[in-house]
């Protein structure tokens, strides 16, 4: 598997096949269905400071090749995880990322400091770009100047490998990218999900209680991967891309776009073992193609 091997920052994948936070809960739930120490690595759930509810019920609704939801980033905190959840998860044979998120700047510090010290922690995912939230989250991830002071503050209490989520709904993602990347961002994970609604047109209702949330799904893939080859040109730091992944083939688009590694999303609750299955697929590309390494692959357009 040395083909495979790939580097965000200090974090040494054995694969670029990982999983998208919000996606694959922590792990636990899709052991039946395969064997997580194939995958690079596990993005677990958001993660805040405090416990939070989420939103209120209904929060996914179906659309043409896609879905919205608007949870809301329900978890019960960064002290269960470290008490409850990471005992369980450290022993997988493969990274473990946590999502962090928050409402204020000091939400993110605190939440980064209790994640730290965990040893089986290589990385953080710091999420300035969450959609469903009413305050903070997308917020920070639409201007420059926020994501930066974000960015900044983790890094002073963060020596780790640090991974920025942005958000694509902004005019210019490659700007924000160039951001984080001064501030000390490691990489960059792109794209969260484009803000969109559903309307139940016989009751004429909103399908969320939100109104408004979160799309993802093969529907946002051509835009996403646009937004990960724009930020390709701009950065030196490696990029995670996701947006649509459901299949060998889309992610082998995300690293000739410019992507050192993917996440696999919304298709997991379709195919629970597509993560696995695009391993496979990457491998017997490589081997068609007489390609030895991963890395040969990364930004190799040819225009």
């Amino acid at each position: 598997m040395d083909r495979l091997n790939i580097k965000i920052g200090e974090l040494e994948l054995k694969n670029p096949v990982m999983t998208a936070s919000g996606t694959f809960g922590y792990g636990t739930e899709y052991t039946d269905f395969m064997d997580l120490s194939r995958l690079g690595g596990i993005f677990v759930k958001g993660t805040t400071l405090e416990p939070r509810q989420g939103n209120a019920y209904p929060r996914m609704a179906e659309t043409p090749s896609g879905m919205l939801n608007s949870v809301g980033l329900q978890n019960k905190g960064v002290h269960y995880f470290v008490s409850d959840i990471y005992p369980i998860i450290k022993e997988y044979d493969t990274h473990i990322i946590v999502n962090v998120s928050g409402s204020t700047i000091e939400d993110y510090i605190g939440c980064t400091e209790a994640l730290a010290d965990l040893d089986k922690i290589p990385a953080i995912e710091l999420n300035v770009s969450c959609p469903n939230v009413k305050e903070g989250g997308m917020a920070f991830g639409t201007s420059c100047v926020s994501a930066a002071q974000v960015v900044k503050a983790v890094r002073k209490v963060y020596d780790k490998t640090l991974i920025v989520k942005l958000s694509p709904n902004v005019t210019d993602i490659a700007e924000i990218a160039l951001a984080v990347e001064a501030e000390g961002a490691d990489s960059v994970s792109l794209v969260n999900t484009f803000l969109g609604m559903s309307i139940d047109a016989e009751k004429r209702r909103p399908r969320l209680s939100t109104v408004t949330g979160g799309l993802s799904g093969p529907c946002i893939k051509p835009i996403a991967l646009r937004m990960v080859w724009q930020v390709y040109q701009a950065v030196k730091i490696p990029i995670i891309g996701m947006g649509g992944i459901s299949n060998w083939q889309d992610a082998i688009e995300f690293i000739l776009a410019g992507s050192h590694a993917i996440q696999v999303g919304t298709y997991n609750f379709i195919n629970p073992s597509v993560s696995v299955e695009i391993v496979d697929g990457i491998l017997a590309y490589m081997d068609r193609h007489n390609i030895d390494s991963i890395n040969d692959l990364i930004g190799k357009l040819d225009y």
